[in-house]
């Protein structure tokens, strides 16, 4: 065998191997989160958008990117340090991707440190407030035993 062909040949079992990895992701993200838009504010009206699902955990939100082959969370929120700070409708071209969505203006503490919007349904929404409010209170920590 030639050169070219074993390369070829090579290339062609990382491509396979990479799109195996990512049909896999996508199906196993899609059958257990819930679907939102993320981005990283500040951001221009209708760019930086990201598909993905969030993953709703005791103490933190793990979202994960649809297009990654990344296997943990592309970005893990606090349960303790969220803050919603606003919401909003979609704007110019948003509109056309975000049809029926709510977008929530996020700002985070801790680990996760940032400002974030998220695009979702109303229900998702719904969903999300709910977990953000049921938190402990910080000031409500149990105090160890001596």
């Amino acid at each position: 065998m030639s050169l070219p062909v074993v390369l070829l040949s090579v290339l062609l079992a990382v491509a396979v191997i990479l799109g195996a990895m990512l049909v896999f992701r996508v199906e196993k993200l899609r059958r257990a989160g819930t679907p939102i838009l993320l981005r990283s504010i500040p951001a221009a009206v209708d760019e930086g958008w990201r598909h993905g699902t969030v993953h709703y955990r005791d103490d933190s939100l793990r979202y994960y990117r649809l297009a990654s082959l990344r296997p943990g969370p592309n970005v893990t929120l606090p349960r303790q340090g969220i803050e919603i700070t606003g919401r909003r409708r979609p704007e110019g071209t948003e509109t056309e991707i975000l049809e029926g969505m709510q977008i929530l203006q996020v700002h985070t503490k801790g680990r996760g440190d940032g400002a974030y919007e998220l695009a979702m349904g109303p229900g998702a929404v719904t969903a999300f407030q709910s977990w953000v409010e049921s938190r402990q209170s910080e000031r409500s920590q149990r105090r160890r035993s001596a």
